[in-house]
């Protein structure tokens, strides 16, 4: 009894561990996002900031500036990788010759590059912010550095997403 027991079982993991091991079909890579969502996205963005700090009629004669500073660093970003998507579309197309024919001082000039356009934009958002912050209160405060922290934190996900999957 124990032998057909055995058996019994032996036959069952081993037609059955194909299923177990069985995967999901690739999912297809995920497609960017359009001009006209990335904008939405920076629309829903900037008025989660808005909603979240609840400013007063006084504090709202500071929102424009910071705003269109938001809205540019949005634009230059858009930019920065519509640029490295180009770059890196040219070199899919031929992998092999770009990787003999690449410049390394081209490529710390461009990456020197995108970083000066990030440091100017994150100055002028930061000089946009400089007034407002000043007039807000101790609990808007509060809120706007939990919006911090959690924006700290789903951009470390985001990265840490993107890094899994390009392993």
């Amino acid at each position: 009894m124990l032998k057909i027991a055995t058996a019994g079982l032996t036959a069952l993991f081993v037609t059955a561990s194909p299923l177990a091991y069985a995967q999901a079909p690739a999912a297809a890579p995920p497609q960017p996002f359009s001009a006209t969502e990335l904008g939405a996205l920076t629309d829903a963005r900037i008025n989660i900031v808005k909603a979240a700090l609840q400013l007063t009629p006084e504090q709202l004669k500071y929102w424009p500036a910071i705003e269109d500073a938001v809205r540019s660093r949005a634009k230059d970003r858009q930019a920065r990788l519509a640029s490295l998507e180009r770059t890196v579309g040219e070199a899919r197309s031929n992998p092999l010759e770009a990787l003999r024919d690449r410049n390394p001082i081209e490529f710390m000039q461009r990456r020197a590059d995108a970083w000066a356009q990030r440091a100017t934009d994150l100055k002028k958002l930061a000089d946009a912010w400089q007034p407002l912050y000043q007039t807000l209160t101790p609990e808007q405060k509060r809120r706007m550095g939990e919006l911090a922290i959690l924006v700290i934190r789903e951009t470390r996900d985001t990265l840490e997403r993107r890094r899994l999957d390009t392993d």
